[in-house]
């Protein structure tokens, strides 16, 4: 364990957490939207695959990486829709629903990959930006100042949703349909038009948080890249109370904790890789039982609403 005692290993650590924080911010930041405004959107999982490939492949045909991401972006706004439209609309029942979204993005998601690209296929991703003179700080510069531009864009969300849900009219009507969507009609609100918008704006950067993966942290797409991400994203929303600055704790944490589990792969720590691996689920499922008991949920998590019920 002495390797893990050197201020290069330290900072090695320190710097993959704060990247690998990226997708879960962006995907746990829009569920916390859609979660506020009480609906719960199991299908983050599928709408990060089809973001994911939908970034990819427009790199990968020739675009640029910012049209990449506008495909995400794109993607994941009208896979919000479909899920809005099956759980505010029809009001089926939230968690199947988002399950189902998450079962055809991964299929769709494969299909189009082994039909229009073949075997995965790298590409040229987001390159590191280094920020000038920020940099160049002693130890903090290189954990906090040395990524891509998603990686930024990432933690900007962060202040910029505290905003936007505590500064705005529309952040009052999300906590207020959220809390209590009777009161919230009463006073003028339309319910469902918020949580159309909270759903598909959570889709988004859901989709963007895929374009993360797929064009900024591996430069590729493969079947089932997310591998559980886009579930931990929502676990990591009732982790942080959903508040953004939880949530940011908690992404901060979990990827931390796997930083941490792939250095030991690196250095050749005698522990066995398959508890290393375990880790970090470990981790969020220990703090999840341990925390989320003592945190109040959106009193309109998951119930549908109707006019004049």
């Amino acid at each position: 364990m002495d390797e893990f005692l050197t201020t290069t290993s330290l900072i090695g650590i320190a710097h993959s957490g704060v990247r690998l924080a990226t997708p879960y911010l962006f995907a746990a930041t829009g569920e916390m939207f859609g979660q506020r405004s009480g609906v719960l959107n199991l299908g983050v999982e599928g709408v990060m695959l089809m973001g994911a490939f939908a970034a990819y492949y427009a790199v990968f045909a020739g675009g640029s990486l910012w049209l990449g991401v506008l495909a995400a972006l794109v993607v994941g706004a009208l896979m919000g829709i479909l899920m809005a439209l099956i759980s505010v609309t029809m009001q089926a029942e939230q968690g199947i629903s988002g399950i189902g979204l998450t079962l055809f993005g991964l299929g769709l998601s494969s299909l189009l990959l082994k039909v229009l690209v073949g075997s995965p296929i790298s590409i040229e991703g987001f390159p590191v930006w280094r920020i000038p003179w920020l940099s160049d700080i002693p130890l903090l510069g290189p954990i906090l100042f040395d990524h891509d531009l998603l990686v930024y864009l990432a933690y900007w969300l962060v202040p910029l949703s505290i905003f936007l849900l505590y500064r705005t009219t529309f952040g009052l009507k999300i906590r207020a349909v959220g809390q209590n969507p009777e009161a919230a009609d009463s006073l003028g609100v339309r319910v469902n038009a918020v949580r159309y918008a909270t759903v598909i704006l959570g889709s988004a950067l859901a989709g963007l948080a895929g374009a993360s993966l797929s064009i900024g942290l591996l430069n590729i797409f493969q079947e089932n890249m997310t591998n559980g991400i886009g579930f931990i994203a929502v676990a990591l929303v009732y982790f942080g109370g959903w508040r953004p600055l939880g949530v940011l704790a908690g992404a901060l944490l979990f990827s931390t904790v796997s930083a941490f589990q792939l250095w030991m792969q690196v250095l050749a720590i005698p522990i066995p890789s398959e508890l290393a691996v375990m880790l970090p689920y470990v981790l969020t499922v220990g703090v999840l039982a341990i925390g989320v008991k003592q945190i109040r949920q959106p009193a309109a998590l998951t119930k549908p609403y109707e006019r004049g019920e």
